[in-house]
């Protein structure tokens, strides 16, 4: 069994800056130190340059495509590699599996899949211990706002709120942004799986209610903000 550091290290290798970021954003408050490259010929590199746990890499580069990237991480490592594609073909899984891929996943994922999948692969190639229990996730504050991501313990103040699992889902994703804002697309993606369609519908009535539950003024909103046209920011109630 290896050793692992306290911060489990992943290397993304993707020439999608943003799909970087948003995984980054999922897993650092998990536990990972997620560190990115955009092109296959430096993704290469930096791969064999630097200890890491696991390698996450895109198929569909310009230049070095994933295929040959992991030809040379093969050649040196035997560190846990799970390949990305947007294609999904089934002989892209087969050659990438065959040229030592450990997983494959189809960037229609959920961010909970990739998560699932990831851990999985750590266990089985020996690079996490099997009983080994996830890392816990830190309590995020926003102001007078405290969540814990592991007991789902939401605290306004001194006032514990009790919100649904969509209410709790999204203001989790808005709060792990650190006051960046999220796309509807990316609210959705990481609190409703795969139930787009429905949940598209009803996402904003779920942040009028988690607004009215965070005493929020729906034509001025102190902590939900509504950015037109793209979605919504989680910030810090002003001082007053």
């Amino acid at each position: 069994m290896k050793a692992v550091s306290a911060a489990i290290r992943i290397l993304i290798i993707d020439d999608d800056a943003e799909l970087c970021q948003l995984i980054a954003d999922y897993l650092g408050p998990m536990g990972f130190q997620v560190t990115s490259e955009h092109d296959g010929i430096h993704g290469a590199e930096r791969s064999l340059a630097e200890p890491w746990h696991a390698i996450i890499l895109d198929v569909m580069m310009p230049g070095c495509d994933g295929f040959e990237v992991l030809r040379r991480i093969r050649a040196k490592t035997k560190v846990p590699v799970m390949m990305l594609t947007g294609r999904g073909e089934e002989v892209d899984r087969i050659v990438g599996l065959e040229l030592g891929a450990d997983d494959y996943l189809p960037k229609t994922f959920s961010s909970r899949e990739l998560l699932a999948r990831l851990r999985a692969v750590l266990r089985r190639t020996g690079w996490l211990a099997e009983s080994a229990p996830p890392a816990p996730m830190q309590e995020i504050i926003v102001g007078p706002l405290r969540i814990n991501p592991d007991s789902h313990a939401v605290i306004l103040g001194a006032e514990a709120l009790q919100l649904t699992p969509a209410e709790f889902g999204l203001l989790l994703s808005l709060a792990k942004a650190h006051g960046r804002v999220k796309t509807r697309e990316q609210l959705i993606e990481e609190v409703a799986d795969r139930e787009w369609d429905v949940f598209d519908r009803a996402i904003d009535m779920h942040i009028s209610s988690l607004r009215k539950k965070l005493g929020d003024d729906p034509k001025n909103p102190s902590f939900i903000k509504t950015v037109r046209g793209y979605g919504y920011q989680l910030m810090a109630p002003a001082l007053r």
